[in-house]
């Protein structure tokens, strides 16, 4: 079994009696060692020492990232059967180089890495010197070209392009203007929604105009003041779609406007909040993407690249779900 693995003899005493002091990828390499010799061990027993993983997300007043963490509590008993504690670390999305520090923190004190963060090159570069030494999952917004070692979340490309078909159904035969409100476009995820988005107006419907791209930095109240702003601008605006936080504050602004009932609103994520928004027809459709199973597969993804899953490693696509008023 040291042979296969290619470690020594008193390393794999270590691993399978549980003598700790042994490095995770070597770890690893035991454990995958003995199923494949199928040695007569209890094998998936709950590890004995303990590993540390650090999920590093945006703040939670954004409801998406108030929803993971809410699904990371829920996932607490996977954590516990394999051993593995989870500390989720707040990041500012809209400061490049204290996420990408804060990635280099991370890779300093845990065995893993769970980030969701912008793609730029100074998280890229981070996110790479890391993923080095420890396993590195990117979760809900890919950085590509990171080095990290898989990605767990939606085809967010599709997801715009299915908020661009339902605008465009919403909008009809006499179409009309319409505005994006995104968080950050150097959150990959938004940037691919809005590509997405603008392309199927622009192939399908070609009466919509998607006449702005605005972001809001994730901040609610920014996402109403700028919708405000857009309808005194462009008065017969007829459709917003929002890629990121502030729903309440938009429809607020559509109201004090005067055009409640006159504009099309599609959005992402069905939060408590945006649900009783929908049931009351002032949002018309919400796209999905199950934080839930996010969360629990971005955690087995992590385990299986720490040795204590079974299972190969790889990219994993969520599933979209499309909420309206008669599936809220």
């Amino acid at each position: 079994m040291a042979e296969a693995a290619g470690v020594s003899l008193s390393t794999v005493d270590r691993v399978l009696n549980g003598r700790g002091a042994v490095r995770p990828e070597k770890e690893r390499a035991v454990i995958e060692a003995a199923r494949r010799l199928r040695l007569d061990r209890a094998l998936d027993q709950r590890p004995i020492r303990t590993l540390r993983v650090a999920m590093l997300m945006g703040p939670e007043r954004d409801p998406f990232h108030a929803a993971l963490r809410a699904a990371l509590r829920r996932a607490s008993d996977r954590l516990s059967q394999i051993n593995v504690r989870a500390f989720v670390h707040e990041l500012d999305p809209r400061s490049p180089m204290g996420v990408a520090e804060s990635i280099r923190a991370g890779g300093r004190a845990y065995d893993a890495l769970i980030v969701t963060c912008p793609s730029c090159p100074e998280t890229a570069g981070a996110i790479r010197d890391v993923s080095r030494t420890v396993p590195v999952v990117t979760l809900a917004t890919d950085v590509p070209h990171s080095g990290r070692q898989a990605y767990v979340g939606p085809d967010d490309l599709k997801a715009g392009r299915v908020a661009g078909d339902l605008m465009g159904r919403l909008l009809g035969s006499a179409g009309g203007e319409v505005v994006m409100v995104a968080g950050l476009l150097s959150m990959t995820g938004q940037a691919e929604r809005r590509t997405g988005f603008a392309d199927v107006l622009a192939e399908r419907y070609p009466q919509c105009k998607l006449i702005d791209v605005l972001e809001s930095r994730g901040e609610a109240a920014r996402a109403g003041e700028l919708i405000a702003q857009s309808i005194s601008r462009w008065p017969r605006l007829r459709g917003i779609y929002n890629a990121s936080a502030g729903d309440r504050s938009i429809v607020e602004a559509v109201a004090v406007a005067g055009r409640t009932g006159c504009v099309a609103f599609v959005t992402h994520e069905l939060t408590a909040e945006r649900r009783a928004l929908l049931m009351s027809g002032a949002i018309d459709a919400v796209i999905d993407q199950d934080p839930d199973t996010e969360m629990r597969t971005a955690i087995e993804t992590t385990g299986r690249l720490l040795g204590r899953v079974v299972g190969e490693c790889g990219c994993t696509v969520t599933p979209l779900h499309i909420h309206m008023r008669e599936n809220a």
